[in-house]
């Protein structure tokens, strides 16, 4: 074996040792038995609000005030003269769903919880909208890259949808997104929106 073949293997060998750290160093974030080996992280598994990790407080993005107003409501409109505005308390009130869900965030870590809600699609049923539609939603955030974001149809439909008011039993903590917020099945975290303050439907 030739000097640079012999420093080629070590470079590679030393790559490896040092990916395979990172990953262990990394992965408590969302495997329990490798919780102890969390140092460099972002969030640690079953830890904050309710025993969820948050990648965004509300006091960061600047909802508070606007979230915790008794007066907030969610907007729901059709593409075209189809309106409801719900307040909590009626969100409440309407039929409930439960759905067993994972978040899985783009910082690398993923949980799942059990939520609590109203399937979007009763929603967006009550206004007329077109079940082959794009739907938008608001974030009460006033900036930031995900204060609006879309939802193709094939999410928007899902039964396990929901408008979720509940996390783990309880209301949402205003940290993860009270007074409601979207979780659906397979969307990645960055895109369940939080804080909702309007869902409408997109023009084809």
């Amino acid at each position: 074996m030739t000097p640079a073949d012999m420093e080629r293997r070590v470079f590679l060998a030393g790559v490896g040792v040092s990916a395979t750290a990172l990953v262990a160093l990394t992965a408590g974030q969302s495997f329990d038995v490798l919780a102890p080996l969390n140092l460099f992280a972002p969030r640690v598994k079953g830890q904050g609000p309710q025993a969820l990790p948050v990648n965004r407080t509300a006091a960061q993005a600047e909802v508070s005030e606007r979230a915790l107003d008794p007066a907030w409501s969610l907007e729901v409109r059709s593409a075209g003269d189809g309106r409801r505005v719900y307040g909590r308390e009626e969100l409440s009130r309407m039929p409930q769903t439960e759905a067993v869900l994972p978040i899985a965030c783009v910082e690398g870590w993923s949980t799942t919880a059990e939520w609590r809600g109203v399937r979007l699609s009763d929603l967006l049923t009550a206004v007329g909208v077109d079940p082959a539609h794009t739907i938008r939603l608001e974030s009460l955030q006033q900036r930031g890259a995900y204060r609006t974001t879309t939802m193709p149809p094939h999410y928007a439909w899902d039964p396990l949808t929901l408008v979720a008011l509940e996390v783990n039993g309880a209301p949402l903590d205003i940290d993860h997104g009270y007074p409601a917020r979207i979780i659906a099945p397979g969307r990645p975290g960055v895109l369940q929106t939080k804080w909702l303050s309007r869902i409408e439907e997109l023009p084809p």
